[in-house]
């Protein structure tokens, strides 16, 4: 499927099978939530562009890559992604953060509200 990236990776199928445990703390529980973040973090910025910049090292002046672009933005689905967003920022601490957040309105609720605006309305 286009625009998806499948995470194989041992170390990431090892840490969601210990996340799954009905046993598991909330403590442990945040702790490999941040480090799959980590690994995906990895993952997903494989392909980032990347620009050479002159750097001067102790040595020499040289040309080195460096991420192409403007700032990288990570966009969390609040509440667990907030976790792995903390493990990508270990990694690329000048991220940015953008959050997206979820209102589920229940049908029953969209139905009240528009009885009531409609009673107000004929009134």
């Amino acid at each position: 499927m286009e625009g998806v990236t499948v995470v194989d990776h041992p170390l990431v199928q090892h840490k969601l099978t210990l996340i799954r445990s009905k046993n598991i703390s909330t403590k442990s529980f945040r702790e490999l939530l941040k480090e799959i973040g980590m690994l995906l973090c990895y993952e997903v910025t494989r392909d980032l562009p990347l620009t050479n910049v002159e750097i001067e090292t102790p040595l020499a002046r040289m040309m080195s890559p460096r991420i192409a672009g403007k700032k990288l933005v990570f966009a969390p689905i609040l509440r667990a992604g907030v976790t792995f967003a903390e493990g990508m920022l270990d990694l690329v601490p000048a991220a940015r953060v953008a959050h997206i957040g979820l209102y589920v309105l229940r049908i029953s609720d969209f139905i009240a509200n528009r009885k009531r605006s409609l009673q107000w309305n004929i009134s």
